[in-house]
């Protein structure tokens, strides 16, 4: 009797730890290359990111004080790395894209207008294609994505 329930509490422990060991350990991997990434684009250390947030595996990193902004995507097959140094972009704002004659919106980017060249630079922020259950994410990802437009604004007017 005794050693039925002691191994049925050994099975339910690994049960428990295993999933709980492989989550600890990726979030630990995720964070050592958000480091990574934060320190290769500090470009000697002129930027700080210390303002940064994480959802849905984007991060968003703003250094107010030097105006840079950098946008990490784990979503796609590879990371997708996006940075842009505030001090040259006029205005932000957020464009989303949506399917023909309905409200299924299918991306949403960051425009960038530039000061020089009155150029547009367009970064991705979400895709329906990395969105793997399809729309679960969009309503988390536009309402975080507003916020960080108006941010960056902020930022690039002050």
């Amino acid at each position: 009797m005794d050693t039925s329930v002691t191994i049925i509490g050994l099975i339910l422990t690994l049960i428990i730890a295993i999933p709980l060991f492989y989550v600890i350990r990726s979030n630990s991997i995720n964070k050592t290359k958000i480091k990574i990434i934060k320190t290769k684009f500090s470009q000697n250390n002129r930027f700080n990111f210390e303002l940064t947030e994480t959802q849905n595996k984007k991060v968003l990193a703003l250094d107010e004080k030097n105006k840079g902004f950098l946008l990490i995507d784990f979503n796609a097959k590879e990371e997708v790395v996006s940075f842009v140094d505030l001090n040259t972009v006029q205005s932000c704002k957020l464009v989303p894209t949506t399917e023909n004659n309905s409200d299924t919106i299918l991306k949403i980017e960051f425009e960038f207008q530039y000061k020089e060249g009155k150029k547009a630079v367009f970064i991705p922020f979400y895709k329906i294609e990395n969105d793997q259950i399809g729309q679960v994410c969009l309503y988390e990802d536009h309402q975080l994505a507003k916020k960080w437009a108006k941010m960056i604004q902020d930022c690039i007017t002050v």
